[in-house]
């Protein structure tokens, strides 16, 4: 399956589940800088932008050559996303930015960074929706 089908299968994945838990959702234009979608309690007293990471198996995910360009507070990796049983990982940039493994090209000398999966695929993470907080009460930021 072509990678931007798997990405669209995780986010309207994301987006069901997060409608689930009474959320309202809305994606953002695909491939902008930032959040690629936002969660928003009935009263839009709290909206959370998320930014979606979709993998058809279990794989490092890419996160640039720098940490600093990261900017949404939270992050959801799906691995099958293309499958009937996708899996959620639902953490902070700032477990992001700590998990990151940091790479250098041998070739080029380009840095790189990326999450690997025994950092991110931890229990504590797995479909760990709660950590975003209740739409209808106090939510972490």
């Amino acid at each position: 399956m072509r990678h931007q089908l798997t990405g669209n299968a995780g986010l309207y994945h994301v987006a069901r589940e997060l409608s689930r838990r009474g959320w309202h959702v809305m994606p953002t234009v695909r491939n902008a800088r930032g959040a690629d979608l936002y969660a928003a309690s009935d009263d839009e007293a709290t909206v959370l932008p998320i930014q979606s990471k979709a993998l058809s198996k279990r794989d490092p995910v890419p996160l640039g050559g720098s940490l600093d360009a990261l900017r949404s507070p939270w992050w959801i990796v799906t691995i099958r996303a293309n499958t009937a049983a996708p899996t959620c990982y639902v953490l902070t940039l700032d477990e992001v930015k700590a998990l990151a493994h940091r790479g250098v090209s041998p070739a080029t000398g380009a840095v790189s960074f990326w999450l690997q999966p025994k950092s991110y695929a931890q229990p504590k993470y797995e479909e760990a929706w709660h950590r975003l907080g209740e739409p209808g009460g106090a939510s972490c930021r």
